[in-house]
């Protein structure tokens, strides 16, 4: 583990309410490490991965200012499924290693634990890199509900998107911990509380154990 800090991966699908649940984590002191504001960081001009993807992507995927134009490369890889594997080889590495740098700098502050919020957690295999993987899970229906009050497009689309993602039966597979988020907003409270008071508990009781003990519980 990345600094040794006692780690939970928190992941759900589209609309299921994951920033919500990250952002009553934050509002406890704890640390929230987001992948999609990581992948952002690492395609900024000077970053290695820009340039990897500039090389094999050619020049026409910037901007005249150096920037990554992210329509345009997302119009490449979106109906060439190989290019979009090379994009993932370039990107996810990147994204590892800057969560890891900032795992690494939650642990040297002496923070308790840290929270990961990979959206893709279960569909990139990621489980193994954490102490406990916490899903927020959302049925497919009220998922679908959500996602087209909250964007525009239509509901073939949004089964689109779910259907390109995990089910909520392999999520669930892979979760240590789950959080219902079928109510109002104001029940995630008391699920996100308890989680939290636990997960100091188990923070704790890592920190205090032999090196090659087992931290799940």
């Amino acid at each position: 583990m990345p600094g040794d800090i006692f780690t939970i991966g928190l992941t759900g699908g589209i609309a299921s309410g994951k920033s919500s649940v990250a952002d009553l984590f934050a509002a406890r002191g704890i640390s929230v490490i987001d992948a999609d504001l990581l992948a952002r960081e690492v395609v900024t001009p000077g970053e290695a991965a820009l340039a990897q993807i500039a090389t094999r992507f050619g020049d026409s995927v910037l901007s005249a200012d150096g920037d990554l134009d992210r329509r345009r490369l997302r119009d490449i890889v979106f109906a060439d499924q190989a290019a979009r594997r090379e994009l993932e080889a370039i990107l996810h590495p990147a994204i590892r290693a800057r969560m890891d740098e900032r795992r690494a700098a939650c642990a040297a502050a002496g923070e308790s634990y840290c929270i990961c919020a990979i959206p893709l957690l279960v569909e990139t295999g990621q489980q193994h890199r954490f102490d406990r993987v916490l899903v927020v899970d959302l049925d497919r229906q009220t998922q679908i509900e959500r996602l087209l009050a909250r964007d525009a497009g239509g509901r073939e689309q949004a089964e689109a998107i779910l259907a390109s993602q995990a089910s909520r039966e392999q999520r669930l597979a892979a979760a240590d911990d789950s959080i219902d988020n079928r109510g109002e907003p104001q029940a995630l409270e008391a699920q996100v509380s308890a989680l939290h008071q636990r997960y100091l508990e188990l923070a704790a009781a890592r920190r205090q154990a032999p090196p090659d003990s087992e931290s799940k519980a």
